[in-house]
């Protein structure tokens, strides 16, 4: 399912008339194109967060694909924490994962195979916040981890990732700053944004991308 919880056009008719700069902003930038990406199960999702972690792109979906190629030789019916159990570290390592990340897997499969962590049909039932409390008790899934799983795997409309370096910078460029805001001062920049956030985020990355005047 790639719909998001809201109307994205809407949405950034609601920002350009809201704050002046976004409207400077989305006129340069056009419509979005924002999309929930799919993923079959929050611990596909949660397990494609770890596998990417400090990597580009194109080098996560690389090492992410040979992990899922790792589990279908398994001969595994899907993405599940069972048939990561029935992998050896060694595989996962010859998959290009750090001993810290295979450590990370394994809590993450141990959680959802416990039933501590929510199925992706009851985490929509779920808080942001609840969200973010719940998942973060997963080795190696810290805030902004669950923050991108919120807007892209989840579609939730008013999540503001702070900490986010591509999010202050697009905010110093687009608010005409000096310096990049701090996660607090981000707080107070994003209050009138409220209640898609989720977007102003996506349009402050985009706003890193344009050249500069």
């Amino acid at each position: 399912m790639s719909r998001l919880r809201y109307d994205p056009l809407a949405a950034s008719a609601y920002l350009a008339e809201v704050s002046k700069p976004f409207r400077v902003l989305i006129g340069r930038v056009g419509p979005p194109t924002l999309k929930r990406l799919p993923a079959p199960s929050l611990f596909f999702a949660l397990a494609r967060a770890i596998c990417s972690q400090q990597l580009s792109g194109k080098a996560a979906a690389t090492i992410f694909g040979r992990v899922e190629a790792k589990l279908l030789a398994t001969k595994a019916q899907d993405f599940s924490p069972a048939a990561l159990d029935a992998l050896e570290d060694d595989h996962l390592r010859e998959a290009g994962l750090s001993g810290a990340k295979v450590l990370a897997l394994r809590d993450l499969a141990a959680r959802c195979a416990s039933g501590e962590l929510p199925t992706l049909r009851a985490s929509a039932r779920l808080s942001d916040e609840e969200l973010v409390t719940r998942l973060t008790r997963v080795r190696g899934i810290g805030k902004w981890s669950v923050e991108m799983i919120l807007m892209f795997r989840l579609g939730r409309p008013d999540v503001w990732p702070i900490d986010d370096l591509g999010v202050q910078e697009g905010a110093r460029r687009t608010f005409g700053l000096a310096k990049r805001p701090t996660p607090k001062e981000l707080v107070v920049l994003g209050a009138p944004l409220a209640p898609y956030r989720s977007l102003a985020a996506w349009y402050l990355w985009r706003a890193t991308e344009l050249p500069k005047d």
